[in-house]
């Protein structure tokens, strides 16, 4: 993975991009399940892998993935000996690997923020700086390459792009640069817990599981750009298609569908409602994608189907424990 990160990350830097006033689409949403682990009171990070789905909690003392049947039901925890500081969004990689990004900063004062990337064969950490001081980020978009992007969260609605400037490096610390800029404007959309000016902050981030598109979320709206290869900061320049998401307490996880043809959304808060969106054919992605497997998750097969009870249990038996340094909070 260091060697197309490290490819990946030599393009030059694109321009800022245009305020985002695409016009909203609105499309019927559909009800998958309610969460109601108390685990996931406040839910912030979702992949969809088939059927099933990935979940991260705000917060917490330990790192702490869960896997989650069709009907929402907690079906297996993968838990690593780290402290995050503020673990705020997750995604999947090419390869299965689990990405949390620990960058939660509501007070802004973070010298740094961690990437963990759990694996079966262990834990890695990746600490990032951004070259301007420190932010508060809620979403993670990473790209079919590799690229972990991050994205703030502002007020009053200019949120910065930033990806690292060379190779991650397992325990050591990376600066980031600034790729651009995402520009969104009051919607009028209900939603959220701080009225008007959660219209403009980006609680969330996701990127198709076959790299067809890329969106971010606000309290309540999406925003979807088709995507091209790995050129994550590239598609962020062109003017996206805003969805309007159902009303909800504080809306932050977002992942696309195992197809890539919805949204699927959650909020903080229990019960949580799990909604499918449907996306416009602008953006939707023309065949269905591959899942992604990921690996240490029992519950989770290639299809998206559960496994058989025998099969569940023989592979629980030797699921590894994922294993990390630990990550002391900082002031």
């Amino acid at each position: 993975m260091a060697t197309a990160l490290g490819a990946a990350l030599g393009a030059a830097a694109p321009a800022a991009a245009e305020e985002t006033t695409a016009p909203s689409t609105t499309t019927p949403s559909t009800v998958r399940c309610s969460i109601t682990d108390e685990r996931l009171a406040e839910l912030s990070g979702l992949v969809v892998v088939g059927d099933q789905m990935l979940a991260l909690n705000d917060g917490g003392a330990q790192l702490a993935v869960h896997g989650l049947d069709a009907a929402c039901q907690v079906v297996d925890v993968q838990t690593a000996p780290v402290d995050p500081y503020d673990p705020e969004d997750l995604a999947v990689g090419a390869d299965g690997a689990v990405w949390v990004a620990d960058t939660g900063d509501n007070n802004g004062q973070r010298p740094t923020v961690a990437l963990h990337v759990l694996r079966p064969d262990g834990t890695s950490l990746y600490r990032l700086t951004y070259p301007d001081g420190p932010h508060d980020a809620e979403a993670l978009l990473l790209a079919p390459d590799g690229t972990p992007y991050v994205v703030t969260k502002e007020v009053l609605g200019s949120s910065g792009v930033y990806r690292p400037v060379g190779a991650l490096t397992d325990g050591g610390s990376v600066p980031m640069e600034r790729v651009g800029t995402v520009n969104v404007t009051l919607t009028g959309t209900p939603g959220g817990p701080v009225g008007r000016a959660g219209q403009l902050m980006i609680t969330g981030g996701a990127v198709a599981s076959d790299g067809s598109a890329v969106a971010l979320r606000t309290y309540t709206d999406a925003y979807v750009w088709p995507l091209t290869g790995s050129d994550v900061a590239g598609a962020l320049t062109t003017p996206p298609v805003r969805v309007a998401l159902p009303e909800s307490p504080q809306g932050e996880a977002i992942s696309f569908s195992a197809d890539a043809r919805s949204l699927v959304v959650a909020s903080e808060g229990l019960p949580s409602a799990v909604t499918e969106v449907p996306l416009p054919t602008v953006v939707a992605a023309p065949t269905p994608a591959t899942d992604t497997a990921v690996p240490g998750f029992a519950a989770l097969t290639r299809d998206g189907s559960p496994l058989p009870a025998a099969l569940f249990a023989a592979l629980g038996a030797t699921i590894v424990v994922w294993i990390g340094g630990r990550l002391i909070r900082r002031p």
